[in-house]
């Protein structure tokens, strides 16, 4: 078995779940619970140059709020609790899932991004 130079990158999944360079594989993708570092402290790749947007936020709002009122609607036809129960189980609960899922989401996207080397203005017509 022979070794590269270059470590090996890990799949977007992974590298996203587990807050790793999409180029590397050392820790460190985030900063914060949301907000990502300014580069890899292992190989230097520059995340700023990555532009992921707001694309994960829309869908997490459509994705959670469908689940959550889902659940909403359930939850009163068959018990029918009282308001102040609907606020203490739906509002953490939307809170939860998207800050989990949209740490995710960030993470992926700027992975596959990474991977695909997508860079706005590249787009090749053909003849």
């Amino acid at each position: 078995m022979t070794e590269s130079s270059e470590p090996e990158a890990p799949p977007p999944a992974e590298a996203a779940l587990r807050g790793l360079c999409p180029r590397c594989g050392g820790p460190g993708l985030f900063s914060g619970m949301l907000r990502f570092s300014d580069r890899c402290a292992r190989c230097g790749l520059d995340y700023g140059s990555f532009n992921v947007g707001d694309g994960a936020a829309a869908f997490l709002i459509l994705i959670v709020g469908a689940v959550v009122s889902l659940l909403a609607i359930l939850v009163e036809l068959r018990w029918e609790p009282p308001l102040v129960v609907h606020l203490i189980l739906w509002l953490p609960l939307t809170l939860g899932l998207t800050v989990v899922l949209l740490r995710f989401a960030k993470g992926l996207l700027l992975a596959l991004e990474f991977r695909n080397a997508a860079r706005e203005g590249r787009i090749v017509k053909g003849d």
